[in-house]
């Protein structure tokens, strides 16, 4: 283990990763479905804090995961067994979910032991797994104990965290300061002490493969919004409408996240990376609450629901809104440079997100505000292809040429 080549080409994703990933189509859907029942019971301040909570908790452990079999990845015994511990992990986390959600909607402090069971397998792996390299990369043992430290360090306090009776004012100081405990390590690693020898190319098509998988929850989504609908009233107008805008925004969505040509420029960029890849929390969490919006809609068909169809649509229509301003913030950051074109393009998504939910208070169909939805990213994707495109190559060229 003494670290990949960070310049390797053609470096993709192996069936272990790929395989690894699946335990968060458990995650992901597990947190979007409470998520749903929180919303449809008009519960939607404990819900987010909650869906918030378990989306960091689920994205970040597999970004320690990721970014060190970007760089370590043996693929031997220990490595493989090492991987399949924390996927008990991941499933254990899932496990915990809907602990949390319901103890949150009961106005009681978080219920995370169960989560942070999984959490400690997890950690335990990966803590392995760093020790293991500071001693087979003797060039990075000092950002390998970094890791294990900083690790160790933040599992011990969420551990007396989620076994501690805490007031709500100690748990909104405590949780944030071991949030910044978890987002130091990789940063005082990865730049103060140079870092590990991860391959841009590779984490950029991981992060996608993860999209991909958090998209699966719209379709899912979908899938229960529209069962209801026929079950409700037969295969209607409406029915047809939700079933073609699910997954055109599913595509949509899809589309517009692989506009940006990550790869390249983290080549280029390495010192970029931290802000890009933290910022797919935001991105992952936003996609998840999309299908969990799709499930509400479901509720709120059939009559199980306390908020009406307006307040169906709002619960759809911001999470695609949180997209679209994560997705424009990662690509002006990437870039380094702003394009009045871009400004444009996102005021058009809004604008037909904010159609959309004025459409449903004034009695419009449900299946036409979720068709303005998705043509929300359509808006993105129909500027880039007849124009974006030629305004981003000379943009990354002039990135790609700079000194």
């Amino acid at each position: 283990m003494t670290g990949r080549d960070p310049a390797e080409s053609h470096r993709a994703a192996t069936p272990l990763e790929l395989l690894f990933d699946l335990a968060f189509v458990v995650a992901f859907s597990q947190a979007g479905d409470q998520f749903s029942h929180l919303i449809a019971g008009g519960h939607w301040l404990p819900g987010l804090g909650a869906f918030a909570f378990a989306m960091f908790a689920i994205c970040w452990a597999w970004i320690n995961f990721s970014w060190f079999a970007s760089a370590y990845d043996t693929d031997d015994w220990f490595y493989r067994v090492a991987t399949m511990v924390q996927m008990v992990g991941v499933v254990i986390l899932a496990l915990g979910l809907p602990a949390l959600f319901t103890s949150v909607e009961h106005g009681a402090s978080f219920d995370i032991g169960v989560m942070v069971a999984g959490y400690v397998v997890m950690r335990v792996a990966m803590v392995g797994q760093w020790l293991r390299a500071a001693v087979q990369d003797p060039s990075r043992r000092r950002v390998a104990y970094t890791y294990a430290v900083t690790v160790t360090v933040a599992q011990i306090g969420w551990v007396l965290f989620a076994f501690a009776d805490l007031q709500l004012g100690v748990i909104l100081i405590l949780v944030p300061l071991l949030f910044i405990l978890e987002f130091s390590g990789p940063v005082v690693a990865e730049i103060v002490l140079g870092g590990t020898p991860w391959n841009a190319r590779h984490i950029a098509e991981r992060y996608g493969l993860l999209t991909i998988i958090a998209l699966g929850e719209v379709l899912f989504g979908t899938v229960t919004s529209v069962a209801a609908l026929v079950a409700e009233e037969g295969w209607s107008s409406d029915a047809v409408l939700v079933t073609v805008a699910g997954v055109g925004l599913t595509f949509g969505l899809w589309w517009s996240y692989f506009i940006i040509p990550s790869g390249e420029l983290l080549q280029r960029y390495r010192h970029r990376a931290p802000v890009w890849g933290y910022g797919h929390i935001l991105l992952y969490g936003s996609i998840a609450a999309t299908g969990a919006g799709l499930h509400v809609v479901a509720f709120v068909v059939e009559g199980q629901a306390a908020i009406d169809e307006t307040g169906g649509v709002l619960s759809v229509a911001i999470p695609v809104a949180l997209f679209s301003v994560v997705m424009f913030s990662l690509y002006t950051y990437l870039m380094h440079e702003g394009d009045p074109f871009h400004i444009g393009l996102f005021v058009g998504t809004v604008g037909m997100l904010v159609a959309a939910v004025l459409l449903s208070a004034v009695g419009a169909p449900l299946g036409v505000s979720l068709v303005l939805i998705t043509l929300s990213p359509a808006v993105v994707v129909v500027g880039y292809e007849l124009v974006g495109h030629r305004h981003q190559s000379a943009a990354l060229a002039r990135q790609l040429a700079r000194e």
